[in-house]
């Protein structure tokens, strides 16, 4: 069941945070309606890493999108580029 308290019981943060687990985030409402959540910080980091995860996920996807499209590179040509790029 989620643990759903309005905004001004933060004027008790001692109690808000008490209810506050793994798995177990407060839901904070401003006139009565969703605003904002408050979440153990070893599942903040958890989140953080999944987001990290989805963007590298999808820059990857790019990248195979464009070898698909534009061709691939020879490893040799990429180690090529590397060098010219980080050499000068």
């Amino acid at each position: 069941m989620p643990n759903i308290k309005p905004v001004s019981d933060l004027r008790n943060y001692g109690e808000v945070l008490r209810d506050v687990a793994v798995g177990q985030p407060v839901f904070l409402t401003k006139n009565g309606h969703g605003r904002y959540a408050v979440i153990d910080m070893e599942e903040y980091r958890e989140y953080e890493k999944m987001k990290a995860m989805n963007w590298l996920l999808g820059e990857l996807d790019k990248g195979r999108l464009s070898g698909e499209q534009d061709g691939w590179l020879s490893a040799e040509e990429v180690l090529r580029d590397l060098e010219d790029r980080y050499r000068g």
